[in-house]
């Protein structure tokens, strides 16, 4: 688990609430305007001046209508992987007169799949008081509690508008799904990017992301290198693991994969490595080719925490899949964060 980051530093986190991860907005009590949806869309709202319906002005949000009863409106999300929250972000954007004047956060721990009429049933806790929040603003807000949670509801005071919902944190996975031989980098095991060269173009995280990218920008892409060095990028596994097998894909990278590309591995007990560490080959500098999922089985006798994927000299990259086992200890480690 890393320190908890400074205020707003935690939006370096990933986002729990991401319809990527597969979060899922599961219920809200007023959408009339603009659908519930629209909150978890991993790629910036956006405005089209003109754009009107049978409703009114088109919102790329959640936008509720004007209330005239005593109450206020909240949407439920169900993350897209259980974790930590560090912090939120309520991102009002082009909802200049019609946003909450205020927000709350609460969770919850909610075993199984309720549905969404049960969900409201839930034990939920407070992360975030009624607090101010601005328009056409991404409104930030830290979040001090370290227990582990599967949804997130927010509040607006009364009633508006808000175009997107950011649950940035550290993702706890359950163990139970952990025994066997699973993606030890997968963001959804508790894999995160911890370091890179270079993300010019695209951040090397979408290599961790759940099912097969569809485009290039579901990838890494890294600027056009005009040195003698190379770029990489480097990943906590989910735990201390033995690697298997691992996939380097660069699907749908064709005039910009890389020339050869070579993953290293190393085990240390700081969240990021540090000079002294030694970092073991895993697969050898191999020449790779564009548009291709290449698959290497790693004979590995030792764990390891830490992977390190290097590009030549540069070039982009769409999936990193790393197949192995955790270790005892790293199950057990797992285990004693859902208490």
């Amino acid at each position: 688990m890393p320190d908890s980051p400074a205020p707003t530093a935690f939006t370096a986190l990933p986002d729990l609430a991401s319809r990527q991860l597969g979060g899922s907005v599961v219920v809200a009590n007023d959408e009339l305007f603009a659908q519930r949806e629209n909150l978890i869309k991993p790629e910036p709202s956006v405005f089209a001046v003109h754009e009107f319906g049978h409703k009114g002005k088109v919102y790329d949000g959640w936008e509720t209508r004007r209330r005239r009863e005593p109450g206020h409106d909240w949407a439920v999300v169900r993350l897209g992987a259980p974790g930590v929250v560090f912090g939120v972000v309520v991102d009002t954007s082009w909802f200049a007169g019609n946003y909450p004047p205020s927000i709350s956060i609460e969770a919850a721990r909610i075993d199984g799949y309720p549905a969404a009429a049960e969900v409201d049933g839930a034990t939920w806790e407070t992360l975030v008081d009624e607090s101010a929040a601005l328009g056409d603003t991404a409104n930030t807000y830290a979040v001090d509690d370290d227990r582990v949670w599967t949804h997130v509801r927010l509040s607006i005071y009364p009633d508006g508008g808000v175009a997107r919902f950011r649950v940035h944190g550290v993702v706890v996975p359950d163990v139970r799904f952990l025994t066997g031989t699973v993606d030890l980098a997968a963001l959804e095991n508790g894999g995160d990017l911890i370091g890179c060269s270079d993300a010019f173009y695209s951040s090397p995280r979408n290599l961790i992301m759940p099912g097969r990218a569809q485009l290039m920008g579901h990838g890494w892409e890294n600027a056009r290198r005009r040195d003698d060095g190379n770029d990489f990028a480097t990943f906590r596994l989910a735990g201390e693991g033995v690697v298997e097998h691992v996939e380097i894909d660069t699907s749908y990278f064709v005039g910009n994969a890389p020339g050869c590309v070579e993953l290293s591995g190393c085990s240390t007990a700081d969240d990021l490595p540090g000079d002294d560490v030694e970092w073991r080959e895993l697969v050898r500098r191999t020449r790779s080719q564009p548009d291709t999922r290449h698959r290497f089985v790693v004979d590995a006798d030792r764990p390891v925490t830490h992977v390190r994927v290097d590009v030549y000299p540069d070039g982009g990259l769409a999936r990193l899949r790393i197949w192995g086992r955790l270790t005892d200890a790293a199950l057990a480690a797992l285990q004693s964060r859902w208490r």
